[in-house]
């Protein structure tokens, strides 16, 4: 499945090359590539906005499943801005659409980083989360990067919470992934966030010549 997954992605580069970029019959190649993404694990940000904008000049081709699905990759590529720019290539009547909507209401939790209420709300959102393969590690990969550059300690507790309420054994494996040691106190040690903080100085240069037309004005 790799194999195919990487011949897929070198075919679809040089089918964006050029003019071919806006070529119409280029969308079911596309669209496959898509549910390969999804099925598979991989994700190609530049083939997605792809399809999106062919929708764009092709509006009798719209897939919303499609869309979703290219919706939900994106999603599991934060803390980078791929759903913003998707989301931009959506037309007014496609962003009414109720699942489009609850994609959204997603992506507004994990950005304000509720992921409690996230992680309550995703098992209502099984049909657009069961075909993107490991979609909830993805998610939690991003929770671990917030944590990482927030927290100094958290509860071992409150931790397995923003990871959805993972078992013992998740919680070490992925604490273990980002290298966290729970202290002498029963708190895990994230990141000494001090040692994070540089601090910039800041020098203006502002020569005479540059302002004596505005002195002049003054007078």
């Amino acid at each position: 499945m790799a194999e195919q997954a990487e011949t897929m992605r070198s075919t679809v580069a040089s089918m964006l090359r050029g003019i071919e970029r806006y070529n119409p019959e280029n969308i079911s190649t596309l669209e496959r590539y898509v549910e390969l993404q999804a099925r598979e694990n991989t994700y190609d940000l530049e083939a997605n906005l792809a399809l999106l904008k062919l929708y764009q000049f092709n509006p009798g081709t719209y897939q919303n499943t499609v869309a979703c699905q290219i919706l939900m990759k994106a999603l599991t590529n934060l803390p980078h801005t791929d759903f913003v720019l998707c989301k931009c290539l959506l037309g007014q009547e496609q962003m009414e659409d109720s699942n489009v909507k609850r994609i959204m209401y997603l992506h507004d939790l994990l950005e304000m980083c509720q992921f409690r209420t996230f992680w309550n709300e995703k098992d209502q959102y099984a049909n657009l989360t069961t075909n993107i393969k490991d979609f909830s590690d993805s998610i939690r990969k991003y929770v671990c990067h917030v944590i990482t550059i927030t927290y100094q300690y958290i509860e071992k507790q409150v931790l397995s919470q923003l990871l959805g309420n993972v078992d013992e054994a998740a919680l070490q494996a992925w604490m273990s992934k980002y290298g966290w040691k729970v202290d002498e106190d029963g708190n895990v040690f994230i990141a000494n966030q001090e040692d994070t903080v540089k601090t910039k100085n800041i020098t203006e240069k502002i020569d005479f010549d540059s302002v004596a037309g505005i002195m002049a004005a003054c007078r």
